[in-house]
């Protein structure tokens, strides 16, 4: 079993869903991230009680060589999408997509599957394939 499973695991049996996991080095500092979701939202206590929970797990399974702190939240109103699944949840919210080597993509995510998806712009529907990403994720719009 992977430790992303195992994890997942923990934070499922407080009612709540592993998003997604990144490791992050910021001012000298190696952080392991640990994003979850919860229908309703995600508050601070529970972060902190998953956090307590998963401490003495990964001490005996660390996720990395060498010393670093463990960061529990909630991956935001502006988050990554990284796999298909996250691609599925974020259906009819709005997405920035950067495709290397064309122009940014903008709009509302209209459908996804394993292989791809498809954004609703102010130009038509733009389907991509997962390869063909660099990076994406959801945005908020401020202005409304």
């Amino acid at each position: 079993m992977n430790l992303d499973t195992q994890i997942a695991k923990i934070i499922e049996a407080h009612g709540a869903a592993l998003y997604d996991t990144e490791v992050v080095t910021e001012f000298d500092e190696t952080i392991f991230r640990v994003y979850i979701t919860k229908a309703g939202g995600v508050e601070l206590d529970l972060c902190a009680t998953i956090s307590n929970e998963l401490s003495p797990f990964l001490d005996v399974h660390p996720p990395m060589n060498g010393p670093y702190r463990l960061e529990v939240s909630s991956p935001g109103i502006e988050r990554k999408l990284t796999k298909p699944v996250h691609f599925k949840n974020a259906i009819g919210e709005k997405v920035k997509v950067k495709v290397p080597g064309k122009e940014r993509i903008k709009g509302i995510l209209k459908s996804a599957d394993d292989h791809g998806f498809v954004v609703e712009t102010k130009h038509g529907d733009e389907a991509l394939t997962y390869n063909q990403v660099g990076t994406a994720k959801t945005y908020y719009d401020w202005n409304h």
